[in-house]
């Protein structure tokens, strides 16, 4: 071993990565949008005619927040997630359909069990942090 010349330490691998890149992402999001065109609460709030853009959003989304491509910033800017559902009425009824949803989506996925937790921990302080109203949910 020369002088100044220390074990190399290899690239960190990315969430992103570590969990299967874009094609999980892609299930997930898309056994989630499944879920929600059904979800009484949530259904509603998603314009009919754009399932496909919400599924591409949030899986944009999640890829590039987990270290994958950087497409969603690259097409629509930072990300300003509470400006974003500001014209929804995010209560917390709203927001525990969209988690037990999102949650159900992530088990199907068969993640390692870190990964798993970390990606819904992530989930339900992202779904927290969209609450903006405390009002009931119409016909609750």
């Amino acid at each position: 071993m020369s002088v100044g010349s220390g074990p190399t330490q290899e690239p960190q691998q990315s969430f992103f990565d570590a969990v299967g890149g874009h094609e999980t992402f892609a299930r997930i999001v898309h056994r989630f949008y499944t879920g929600v065109k059904s979800d009484p609460v949530l259904g509603p709030m998603y314009p009919a005619d754009d399932w496909e853009g919400a599924e591409w959003r949030l899986t944009a989304f999640l890829e590039q927040y987990w270290g994958g491509p950087t497409t969603y910033s690259e097409q629509r800017g930072h990300p300003r997630l509470r400006m974003r559902h500001q014209p929804f009425r995010v209560n917390p009824e709203a927001r525990d359909h969209w988690v037990a949803l999102m949650r159900e989506a992530v088990a199907q996925e068969n993640l390692s069990p870190l990964h798993a937790t970390t990606l819904m921990d992530y989930m339900e302080r992202a779904a927290h942090s969209m609450i903006n109203s405390f009002e009931p949910t119409e016909g609750s």
